[in-house]
């Protein structure tokens, strides 16, 4: 199937814009976010002002956070839009600026996930803003577009290369390995080492491989810290931040009332299966793999999590599991009800545990395989 031409949740702007209010659309690196700024520019009816963060006037005047200067900047303009908007300093304190003193203005910011970490536009935009998080390709967005059987014949290439746009359109298999291998190399860890709050690229790098080889299994922070040869509160934080910026997610163990449930561990998953398998430089085929479970988890996992964002559904996420090692992959507590859904990649008929019949009776479970996998991402 032609993916040249993908269509993103986000490529309506214009009904999340509103006057006096900033639109930030912000996410992992290299996921699209300046492809959708420029694609509604290019069809707005508004008077805009197109500023890109590495501007050192853009800069200067910004974050000057001088009224006079930034009426003058704004005149003429009815739409200002900033892409890479991190690389302004104190960015969120000009913004409120603008939106507090410019009649009928509409700011449109794109940035990555330093955003987040550096705590740029939290406070100061606080009721000013609409957040919107884009991600690496979804099978909810493809599905829009792509017939089931396109997307089931295509599933192979998830799971070894990821959903990142530009490996997803690349159409030789060296070229999606070297785009991979460039996102991990040169985007990944970028905003968490801009931030001078980690030394060292080199354990984060070695601290990502152990996780990557641990996908779907219950992780000790001790463990680890033992392995690398750091302290348990410095792993603590540094799975904080690669949270934060979008590379790691941490789903935490399931209990109501059964004293036999764990619940002190969590398993943490990659929120791309390329970047996962390009942090330990493997691009088998499935046929020559021997950790097809764990990339089937971690793609339904994470593309879930993206569904759940984009349509949306609210929901508290967990894994279930007891200490006789009965386990449920993933549960949704939401509107009070429980949805146990069990990953597999065969197609064999499976029963759900019975401590989990009796413990939560009125609980929902599903086994999710290659047959109905669309159905649960989309």
């Amino acid at each position: 199937m032609s993916l040249m031409r993908i269509q993103r949740i986000y490529d309506d702007l214009e009904r999340h814009i509103a006057p006096n209010k900033v639109l930030v659309l912000y996410g992992p690196r290299q996921v699209g976010k300046t492809t959708i700024l420029q694609s509604y520019l290019s069809g707005t009816r508004w008077r805009y002002r197109l500023e890109i963060g590495d501007d050192i006037h853009a800069q200067e005047i910004i974050g000057s956070h001088n009224l006079d200067w930034l009426t003058e900047y704004a005149e003429g303009y009815e739409l200002i839009a900033i892409d890479e908007a991190q690389r302004i300093p104190n960015v969120g304190q000009g913004l409120k600026i603008l939106v507090d003193n410019i009649p009928g203005i509409r700011i449109i910011v794109t940035g990555s996930s330093s955003f987040e970490l550096s705590g740029q536009v939290g406070e100061p935009l606080t009721g000013r803003k609409k957040t919107l998080v884009l991600y690496p390709l979804s099978q909810f967005e493809l599905r829009r577009q792509h017939s089931s059987f396109d997307l089931k014949k295509y599933l192979e290439n998830h799971l070894i290369f990821g959903s990142y746009p530009e490996v997803l359109t690349a159409r030789k298999r060296s070229e999606k390995i070297d785009l991979v291998t460039e996102i991990v190399g040169s985007y990944l860890l970028k905003d968490i080492l801009e931030l001078d709050r980690v030394k060292s690229s080199k354990i984060l790098l070695d601290l990502l491989r152990l996780l990557a080889f641990q996908v779907g299994k219950e992780v000790s922070l001790r463990e680890l810290a033992t392995q690398l040869g750091i302290d348990y509160k410095t792993v603590a934080r540094y799975i904080d931040l690669l949270e934060k910026s979008f590379v790691l997610y941490n789903l935490r163990g399931y209990s109501r009332n059964l004293r036999k449930e764990i619940t002190k561990k969590s398993k943490y998953y990659f929120c791309d299966n390329g970047i996962r398998n390009g942090i330990i430089s493997n691009f088998n085929a499935l046929s020559r793999r021997d950790d097809i479970g764990a990339l089937w988890e971690n793609f339904l996992v994470s593309d879930r999590l993206k569904l759940q964002a984009y349509k949306p559904i609210h929901s508290n996420n967990y894994f279930w599991r007891t200490w006789d090692q009965k386990e449920i992959d993933f549960v949704e507590e939401r509107e009070g009800k429980l949805y146990g859904f069990e990953f597999k990649w065969g197609t064999k008929k499976i029963s759900p545990p019975r401590e989990w019949l009796e413990a939560y009776p009125e609980g929902v479970f599903s086994v999710v395989d290659r047959d109905n996998y669309l159905d649960f991402l989309t």
